[in-house]
């Protein structure tokens, strides 16, 4: 046999084993796992697939000084990143020191360099912990956040920013820089700080993110898209779909069997028993943009068609769930851009967004007739807005008052009142079937009031429908597209929204 040939087969051999091996070992989203350091106990991680959670079992004997022992799950990455997990431990545990959470490092090896976005067990220490060089001593970064079970760690060229809170509750955020290599082992990590003791943590929601580049221009650049539902009780949430384009909006159907999204100016069913994806033939209507709304017995789909014959403005059309070639046209030929965002449960009005005399404003819509109403009248940008379930009051949200934040009037347009006042700027309010909740997105107060652009850290909240204190019910990268239209289940008991990664 020719040498060369024999060498060439060992290789392709070999190549075939390591391919295997990636395939075998893969956990989850994660590449592998293994313990760190001469650990006296083997570690373990797990991946429930129905559930989604990760279960970590470590030892070892500490994550400190020039040496670490710890289970890691990890996978390898390149540049920018943003990586966030909800985390709990198993039993009372027997050291206080036992740490859990993100770890970033450029080797294997014991004493790599590296940095741990890290939460102790007993005190609730929280830190960000980091080791410059190889081999030399770790220091920290304490945050005066204590025992949260959020714990994010985002990477920005050779910044580190340690985000964590108690689920429900605002980030607290810590930073330090560090000059790591730019591919680097990123993961989930369990270290039982007691060589004869292992310990159990379930790590859950938890995403691995690959935010846009600084490069990144506005509505001319996109990232890949996950389509997820959450239990609003819980948080848990679930990836029905990852798509390398950018999907948008999720509605659920009345039926509670299907989504529907838009993608590329044009519309997508989902199907959430069989996970079957088709698109929904809108005829010509082939530029849609976000703005797509159900009527209330589940027959008929509103959308928004940025129509030639108007200028390319968006104007508002609507046809049969199964779909037409004609789409039938409600508003007015060259009145001016119009945004659909609710239908009223009898089907026969519908409010939307309208640029009319130079400025955008809340208006009703006759379905029947295509005459238009006026319902505000502001400077400020007013948007957002659907009906309550019964059809009593409208939702929208306004910047009227500085920032953007919720508000409420009847369904003739009167006693305009504003439901939220903290600093986050909040839209899209989205009310319950059942009439009790209000979801929103929350933009953070650096983004513009009358801005909700993409590709940001960003809040779904949930409040009671009469006002009262928002609760957050998730941390998310996204926005424009994330919940622009009404993405409640049937049962009031899940959302649909979608967040971004490239």
């Amino acid at each position: 046999m020719d040498t060369s040939l024999a060498k060439g087969i060992i290789w392709i051999g070999m190549i075939t084993s390591i391919y295997s091996l990636n395939s075998q070992s893969q956990i989850g989203i994660f590449d592998s796992n293994q313990d760190i350091g001469n650990v006296k106990l083997q570690g373990s991680s797990i991946f429930d697939p129905e559930s989604g959670y990760y279960t970590l079992k470590g030892a070892g004997v500490n994550m400190w000084g020039p040496e670490d022992q710890f289970q890691y799950l990890w996978k390898a990455i390149q540049g920018d990143f943003i990586v966030r997990a909800q985390v709990e431990f198993i039993g009372l545990g027997v050291d206080a020191h036992r740490k859990v959470g993100w770890t970033v490092r450029n080797s294997f090896h014991t004493g790599a360099a590296m940095v741990n976005a890290t939460v102790h067990g007993g005190d609730g220490l929280t830190s960000l912990q980091y080791r410059a060089r190889d081999n030399e001593e770790t220091i920290d970064v304490k945050s005066t956040d204590n025992a949260p079970d959020v714990i994010q760690l985002e990477r920005r060229g050779n910044l580190f920013i340690m985000s964590t809170a108690k689920f429900g509750k605002e980030f607290t955020s810590v930073q330090t820089k560090l000059d790591l290599k730019n591919e680097v082992y990123v993961g989930l990590s369990l270290c039982s700080h007691n060589p004869d003791v292992v310990e159990t943590a379930i790590f859950k929601n938890v995403r691995i993110i690959k935010p846009v580049p600084e490069s990144y221009v506005q509505y001319e650049d996109y990232i890949g898209s996950r389509l997820e539902i959450m239990d609003v009780t819980s948080g848990d949430k679930k990836v029905l779909l990852s798509s390398a384009h950018s999907i948008q909006a999720p509605n659920w159907t009345p039926d509670g069997k299907t989504l529907v999204y838009n993608s590329n100016g044009f519309l997508f069913k989902y199907e959430l028993a069989t996970g079957k994806t088709s698109m929904l033939n809108s005829g010509f209507a082939t530029n849609n943009n976000n703005d797509h709304v159900l009527s209330s017995d589940g027959k008929q789909i509103a959308i928004s068609h940025h129509n030639d014959d108007d200028n390319g403005d968006s104007s508002i059309y609507y046809l049969p769930i199964d779909g037409s070639d004609n789409p039938v046209k409600v508003t007015g030929q060259g009145l001016g851009a119009s945004y659909l965002h609710g239908w009223s449960p009898d089907n026969k009005k519908m409010v939307f967004t309208g640029k009319r005399n130079g400025k955008y404003d809340i208006f009703e819509l006759d379905v029947k007739t295509g005459k238009e109403k006026q319902f505000t009248d502001t400077p400020n940008l007013d948007d957002g807005s659907e009906y309550s379930p019964g059809g009593k009051y409208i939702y929208f949200n306004s910047d009227r008052t500085g920032t953007m934040q919720v508000w409420r009037m009847k369904s003739n347009g009167k006693d305009q009142t504003q439901l939220t006042f903290d600093e986050h700027n909040d839209w899209f309010p989205h009310v319950s079937p059942d009439g009790k909740q209000i979801l929103m997105i929350s933009f953070p107060k650096e983004v513009a009031s009358d801005d909700h652009p993409f590709y940001k850290h960003c809040l779904l909240r949930i409040m009671p429908v009469d006002s009262g204190t928002p609760k957050i019910i998730s941390y998310i990268y996204g926005g424009q597209g994330t919940i622009n239209v009404p993405s409640w289940s049937p049962d009031s008991k899940k959302v649909a929204f979608v967040t971004n990664s490239d």
